[in-house]
């Protein structure tokens, strides 16, 4: 497959690929490593390749590391109905690889729109998914009011960047991926100078913007290249679609309201992420967002990082990983059960 990224033949723990049917549907797979499973989940614009540091780290402490390419990315399934983008049918796609894999549990760790799909996990499939760790995003539940009606009345219908990426032709600024692709790597990073990098309610600080460079400093370019061939194969469609679900999402899932997360979590933020900035202005202590996830094992905050610490921060990612996985320990009983994709 071009632009792949592979380890050499005589790494202790290969990498496997596979295209799996989960629910009817075809998802691309890619696995490392034996043990409990621990399954990562990627956001926008990205796919199951951002994981390959966290999932050699987690083979190499003994578990099986699965990432997916998400619903309408890579090589996964892709329907162009928005409708069919619902944490409903996301969640499924969860459950869904873990049949065809044989796995009757797992650990999750998501980032971005992948941890807003684990977290709706946690809460929907407590029976499938024993921990989370969520990066970048912290929990919210499901309220009396959507966060796309809250960000209107605060007023920031206008300035908000997710409302224009909820708009019929948004796939059109996302193009060329080429020129793309770098630039929501490098604004949404700790890399630009300070006051310069993406701001999510300032028009003026967009994720667009020319980057300064071709690959940042902190990026593997074999990720960046291949990521920019994957879009350039899938379009922006598949992912701009979690944005325009989200409204849908919170109006099929009032069975959910003020649902918590019980299990087990960990959450991993950079403090130059400018996403985090809004979501927290003032850093979060455990005891605050323990009220919202009385599992919550930690908060990490991540200095000189972005919105990307699973490559900003990646051995520092890593090993707050690992570590976590020890302190949840094993599954009670064997999360491997039989196939029956």
């Amino acid at each position: 497959m071009p632009g792949d990224i592979r380890q050499a033949s005589a790494d202790p723990f290969p990498i496997r690929r596979a295209q799996v049917r989960a629910n009817g549907a075809s998802f691309h797979v890619i696995e490392q490593g034996q043990g409990p499973a621990v399954l990562f989940c990627h956001g926008f614009p990205d796919t199951a390749e951002t994981w390959r540091s966290q999932m050699r780290a987690v083979a190499g402490a003994g578990h099986r590391a699965v990432a997916l390419d998400m619903r309408g990315f890579g090589a996964s399934y892709a329907p162009s109905d928005v409708g069919l983008y619902s944490a409903l049918h996301t969640v499924g796609d969860l459950v869904g690889v873990l049949d065809a894999l044989g796995i009757r549990s797992a650990v999750l760790v998501g980032h971005d729109w992948g941890a807003d799909v684990a977290q709706r996990a946690m809460v929907m499939r407590p029976d499938r998914f024993r921990a989370m760790v969520s990066l970048s995003i912290p929990f919210q539940p499901r309220g009396e009011i959507s966060t796309w009606d809250e960000l209107r009345r605060q007023g920031l219908g206008d300035l908000y960047y997710a409302f224009g990426m909820m708009k019929p032709g948004a796939k059109a600024h996302f193009e060329p991926a080429e020129r793309t692709i770098p630039s929501i790597l490098y604004w949404l990073s700790a890399s630009p100078p300070p006051g310069t990098g993406w701001d999510p309610v300032d028009p003026a600080r967009h994720m667009l913007r020319p980057s300064p460079v071709a690959v940042p400093s902190w990026a593997d370019p074999d990720y960046v290249h291949h990521t920019i061939r994957s879009f350039e194969k899938t379009g922006f469609h598949g992912g701009l679609n979690y944005y325009r679900a989200a409204q849908e999402t919170f109006d099929l899932m009032p069975a959910f309201k003020g649902a918590l997360i019980r299990q087990p979590s960990l959450y991993v933020w950079g403090a130059a992420d400018g996403l985090c900035q809004l979501f927290h202005p003032t850093p979060p202590t455990p005891e605050e967002l323990r009220r919202l996830a009385p599992g919550l094992v930690d908060v990490v905050r991540l200095e000189n990082a972005g919105h990307w610490p699973q490559h900003e921060a990646a051995r520092r990612v890593n090993a707050e990983l690992v570590k976590f996985l020890g302190k949840i320990g094993s599954p009670r009983e064997p999360d491997v059960a039989g196939r029956n994709g």
